[in-house]
């Protein structure tokens, strides 16, 4: 397949997320997708109904309660449950094309072939650990030539309060495409995307206009304290009466 920077340029424009990679997919002629990360199924719904040239579309999810994830999407396991029927439903009119493999990435990620995937867009664990895993694991089953790309490519690590772990797809992604020789893109709605290109050359191209802290040390530089008032001094509340007026 073919891969046009200009057109890639043009995605920027789409207004939505869903229209971006719909677009995307139809422009490419992509056939064989891996989503990792199908919560309710409404983006795997999106893509098979827009995009009839779609023939294999694994849908990787572990729809179950995870005790070591730390994100506000991790509900109990009844609720996962629902989710995961109202993905059914979602795509049942595409049943002949959809592959469930229900667990988390390491588990199910054996029965895709290798370099067999056009496209794998991965919206699952963003923390450290879990886009380490994802990227890591679903390269090789990307064919020459062909796409990984992903959610949730915050210009901040801090996507959620300090309960939470941090996001950190970005910078992550970043390194990985340099570990791997690929030019990768910033794109609006906080998505990304690389080409699988053996002997490509790494770049960064910032589409979206932001993505300025590339570093740990300036991602938490940049944090925003919570304002706290510093505890009075004596100083300070002398010169606080000298400031009253009198009555």
């Amino acid at each position: 397949m073919t891969f046009d920077e200009t057109a890639v340029r043009a995605l920027a424009q789409a207004p939505t997320r869903m229209d971006l990679w719909v677009d995307f997919v139809q422009q490419q002629s992509i056939r064989t997708v891996v989503e990792v990360g199908v919560y309710r199924g409404a983006f795997a719904q999106r893509m098979l109904d827009d995009c009839p040239g779609i023939e294999r579309y694994y849908l990787v999810d572990p729809w179950r309660h995870l005790d070591d994830w730390n994100k506000p999407a991790n509900r109990k396991d009844a609720a996962f449950e629902r989710f995961h029927a109202e993905t059914l439903e979602r795509t049942a009119a595409h049943a002949d094309r959809r592959v469930v493999l229900r667990g988390k990435t390491l588990e199910v990620v054996d029965r895709i072939p290798d370099a067999s995937l056009d496209l794998a867009y991965v919206d699952g664990d963003h923390t450290l650990r879990g886009v380490t895993v994802d990227l890591v694991s679903l390269y090789p089953k990307i064919r020459e030539g062909g796409f990984l790309a992903g959610d949730d490519f915050c210009r901040t690590i801090f996507q959620h309060d300090r309960t939470f772990e941090p996001t950190l797809v970005f910078p992550f992604a970043v390194y990985f495409a340099e570990a791997v020789g690929a030019r990768i893109y910033a794109l609006p709605h906080r998505q990304f995307l690389m080409q699988k290109v053996t002997g490509g050359e790494h770049a960064f191209v910032d589409l979206a206009g932001g993505y300025r802290a590339r570093t740990l040390g300036d991602q938490l530089a940049r944090r925003t304290e919570p304002a706290t008032a510093p505890a009075p001094t004596l100083l300070s509340r002398i010169a606080g009466r000298a400031r009253r007026p009198r009555g």
